[in-house]
């Protein structure tokens, strides 16, 4: 056999690409076997004309890593795609067009929408590159996109449905309006953010000339629209003033005072304005009590016809100082006090939400909501974490109509049309032309249904629903999970699963595992704003996608945020070079040798293949937990320490020897580690790992195509290792656990006396347990490659022999054992006292210091408690090997 030549640095430009490429090609992301059940998950579609920002990275790369798991247990697939992001795209086009001085009512809607097409069309490209260059293994022959045509025909069947059974309907309705986008939004596309501001206090005259009324509040301006004011009926400061009428200022129009229990008689002053048309609250009880309704705002955002003249056009923010200046002299205005309060802002333009009297399409969620509560209470979902059930009950709970209509046109049509002619309104699976009724023209409504009422239906519509016998639908319908973010529970979440059963009777997934946001070091939300965002694809090129795909699972702790910078991403970008170098050490070494069929087993190979079984069952059972980071975690551990700090240095004795069959032997069981080692982290870091086992399978097909055990494959579609215990041996791993813990004791003893690694020394070990001395003897020769020794004693408490002379050797004790290393031969001992000394006197300093910032109680109570654990956790440490560093000393100075 060859030798297999990996380039000396790790450089995953290299072949990133091409893997990729490979993948794609070769059909390997599509579905195999035969099963009839398949771990599948749809992707959370992306905006179609957003740009992939870093908190998409890290739920494609959460969703990669458990496909690629799944993958080499069975049949999976995960199906791609876009979504057509109404508002978001709408913006993007109308904002090209101002560029060239038109409007979209100017072009017209049939152009605007092939305008939205063009750029649909130039993002999605965009997107589909930055999917693939983060390694995402999705089946891209099954790709959706929600305004493709299957998809169109499903949001139109349940537009109808819902509306046949009574759960979607039309009406006047206060809803949250974006002025600069021009439509309504859903409750949970508003974004609250505490914001400064004001409270301000007005007088009210009273009609019958005794005094007036002080009110406070924030928004002056919506006065204008005021139909009475309001206070408790239990206030007994006010039950004389309840239904009196007063004045109402800069209108000349009278309102009354009523009494109503929403009003909170400890804010304010305990009285309130009621403007029915601009307030949630207000809207309510101005329908318990029949108060008009005046609506004082145009849809873009300026004041109307119902205001008084002169504020006519102004802006909500222009009308505001000239209400205010007006109330001022007219001496109606108080005072004004800084407050700080929640102010909502449209989640797209962050343009502050007007609360809006509008007629829209409404769902009603109640009799959905109850459904999906039930499934959660039959156990049919389980969320990981459990915490979010919590907030999936409770908002489930108090769910309020969903505002489904949009005033765009892009997105899925209204599918309602109404006659010009007698009015009757048309609710019709397919377009109609002339009304039912009369015969007469028809004209459809003109808004857009919400971009997320195709995206609730995305994990069945994706298989071709409502066709139900399809065979992507009958096969991978429900889903197994869904992966996303906590921060759309709300949005997507909860009205998958309403929509799952309503229309299939099942729930759409089982498993809902829910991870945090990403944020700067700081704990701040990433922004462009902050400055303080990642680009993906600069992470990318920089380390590679492998390096950024095992640094977020490697932080990604279930039910937290993950704090992170740029500096992070080493992390995963020296686990891959760790496995890169390993693999090249192992390949280089292959020259004239031969695999050779079921070949002996060491002790030592028998504890690498159990240590590998059990890191398959610790990954395995975190994947299944979807704990990412116990994944990762147990794979690092696995790769860099047990198999290439112990078991790569091990095979060392074979390697290096004469005896070419026992070379042939340990090299034909090496390779097999490697490659069972190369699978077991695959899923964490695929392009590497996939590479190197390109290289394995290519030159054992050339070199040895009759050894049984390697077969030609793509890594990606392989088995993965088992973690059955029958591959365990507890035994053989306690044994090797007490001979490292000898070896560690050396090593570290090496260290502090500043022994180079180079240099070989003499050690004793004294051992209490005769089955451990006898382990030890029987891989002295190990333990001496390991430790660098030329000489090791080994002794036990019952032997007849004499005990080690350690009088000239530095000593550490161990759970069983004292190890002693004889450092007068390999040292100068003065220069070493004297660089124990400094030791001592910094160790001194430290402990000090540490322990007044331990002691200071403003420390104690303002740091985080990780902090004070981790100062805790370093004081202890540095206070053993000062105890260790003044025996030493002691024991050298005589």
């Amino acid at each position: 056999m060859r030798s297999i030549e990996l380039e000396k640095s790790y450089h995953p430009k290299s072949f990133e690409d091409s893997v990729y490429q490979n993948w794609c090609e070769t059909g390997a992301f599509e579905p195999h076997g035969n099963e009839d059940t398949a771990y599948t998950i749809v992707i959370p579609p992306p905006n179609v004309t957003g740009v992939l920002h870093l908190g998409h990275a890290l739920n494609i790369t959460l969703q990669d890593i458990i496909i690629r798991f799944h993958r080499m247990r069975g049949t999976t697939l995960w199906v791609p795609g876009t979504d057509h992001a109404g508002i978001a795209t709408q913006n993007i086009v109308e904002k090209k067009l101002r560029a060239k001085g038109l409007s979209r009512r100017e072009l017209g809607r049939e152009k605007f929408i092939e305008e939205a097409w063009n750029v649909k069309n130039d993002h999605h490209a965009l997107i589909s590159r930055q999917i693939a260059k983060m390694g995402a293994s999705v089946d891209w022959t099954r790709e959706r996109f929600t305004l493709d045509t299957g998809l169109s025909a499903a949001v139109r069947e349940v537009f109808v449905t819902l509306y046949e059974r009574g759960l979607i309907y039309k009406g006047e309705y206060l809803v949250n309006w974006c002025s600069s986008c021009g439509t309504a939004l859903a409750d949970d596309e508003v974004e609250h953010e505490e914001t400064g501001g004001k409270m301000y206090h007005l007088r009210y005259p009273r009609k019958d000339g005794k005094g007036f009324v002080e009110i406070a509040t924030t928004r002056p301006e919506t006065l204008l629209g005021d139909t009475a004011a309001a206070v408790h009926p239990n206030d007994e400061r006010y039950k004389e003033i309840v239904s009196k009428t007063i004045l109402l200022p800069l209108t000349g129009r009278e309102i009354p005072v009523i009494a109503d229990e929403y009003v909170d008689r400890t804010f304010g002053t305990g009285v309130v304005k009621i403007t029915p048309a601009h307030d949630v609250n207000d809207w309510e009880v101005g329908k318990r009590h029949g108060l008009p309704v005046i609506n004082i705002l145009n849809p873009n955002g300026t004041l109307n016809e119902n205001a008084p003249e002169k504020y006519r056009g102004l802006s909500v923010k222009e009308a505001r100082e000239a209400v205010l200046n007006d109330l001022k002299e007219g001496g109606f205005f108080i005072d004004a006090k800084e407050i700080t309060h929640a102010v909502g802002h449209c989640y797209r333009c962050h343009t502050v939400i007007e609360p809006f009297l509008s007629e829209q399409w409404f769902v009603r969620m109640k009799p959905l909501a109850e459904k999906a509560l039930a499934a959660w209470r039959r156990g049919e979902i389980i969320f990981h974490p459990k915490k979010w059930e919590n907030t999936y009950q409770h908002w489930l709970e108090n769910i309020r109509d969903w505002c489904i209509s949009r005033q765009l046109w892009w997105g899925h049509r209204i599918p309602v049309w109404t006659c010009t002619a007698c009015g009757e309104r048309t609710v019709s699976r397919s377009d109609i032309d002339n009304c039912p009724c009369c015969g007469g023209k028809t004209q459809q409504d003109d808004d857009v249904l919400d971009t997320w009422f195709s995206s609730w239906l995305w994990p069945f519509s994706v298989f071709g629903w409502p066709q139900e016998n399809t065979a992507d639908y009958r096969r991978f319908y429900p889903t197994t999970a869904l992966v996303t973010g906590y921060d759309i529970i709300f949005f997507w979440v909860s009205r998958m699963i309403m929509a799952g059963l309503e229309f299939t009777g099942k729930t759409p997934f089982r498993d809902i595992y829910l991870h945090g946001l990403l944020r700067d070091k700081q704990g701040r939300k990433m922004s462009k704003t902050l400055g303080n965002g990642i680009d993906p694809l600069e992470i990318v090129d920089e380390y590679g996608a492998d390096a950024m795909k095992f640094t977020l699972a490697f932080l990604c702790a279930q039910g937290q945020d993950i704090l992170l910078d740029k500096e992070a991403f080493k992390l995963g970008s020296r686990f891959a070079n760790k496995i890169w170098n390993a693999s090249r050490y192992i390949l280089m070494n292959l020259e004239n040798r031969k695999q050779i069929n079921n070949p002996d087993l060491l002790p030592v190979d028998r504890w690498i293949y159990s240590r590998l079984a059990g890191a398959a069952k610790t990954i395995s059972t975190a994947f299944e937990a979807y704990r990412y980071n116990e994944a990762a975690s147990a794979a690092y551990e696995y790769f860099w320490n047990d198999f290439c700090d112990w078991y790569v240095e091990a095979t060392k004795l074979s390697t290096k020897q004469e005896d070419c069959a026992e070379k042939d032997r340990a090299v034909t069981v090496l390779l097999d580690v490697l490659t069972e080692s190369l699978k077991l982290v695959h899923p964490l870091l695929p392009f590497v790992t996939e590479e190197i086992y390109g290289k394995i399978q290519n030159c054992i097909t050339q070199n040895n195509a009759d050894v049984q055990s390697f077969q030609t494959e793509f890594l990606v579609t392989s088995r993965y290792p088992s973690g059955d215990h029958k591959n365990r041996d507890a035994v053989l791993e306690t044994d090797f656990a007490f001979m490292q813990e000898v070896i560690r004791a050396m090593r570290t003893m090496r260290s502090e006396c500043t022994i180079p690694p180079e240099k070989k020394i003499r050690a004793a070990v004294i051992i209490e347990n005769k089955k451990h001395a006898q382990f030890l003897r029987e891989h002295s020769p190990l333990i001496k490659l390991l430790a660098n020794l030329n000489e090791l004693t080994l002794w036990t408490n019952n032997e007849s022999e004499s005990a080690p002379d350690t009088n000239s050797a530095v000593g550490s004790a161990g759970t069983g054992f004292e190890a002693y290393i004889y450092i007068a031969e390999a040292v100068d001992i003065a220069l070493l006292l004297t660089k124990w000394k400094k030791d001592a006197e910094a160790d001194a300093k430290f402990i000090k210091n540490a322990e007044s910032k331990l002691a200071n109680e403003n420390f104690i109570k303002n740091a985080p408690s990780d902090i004070i654990m981790t100062e805790k956790a370093k004081l202890e440490d540095i206070k053993i090997r000062a105890k260790k560093i003044d025996r030493y000393i002691s024991r050298f100075s005589k």
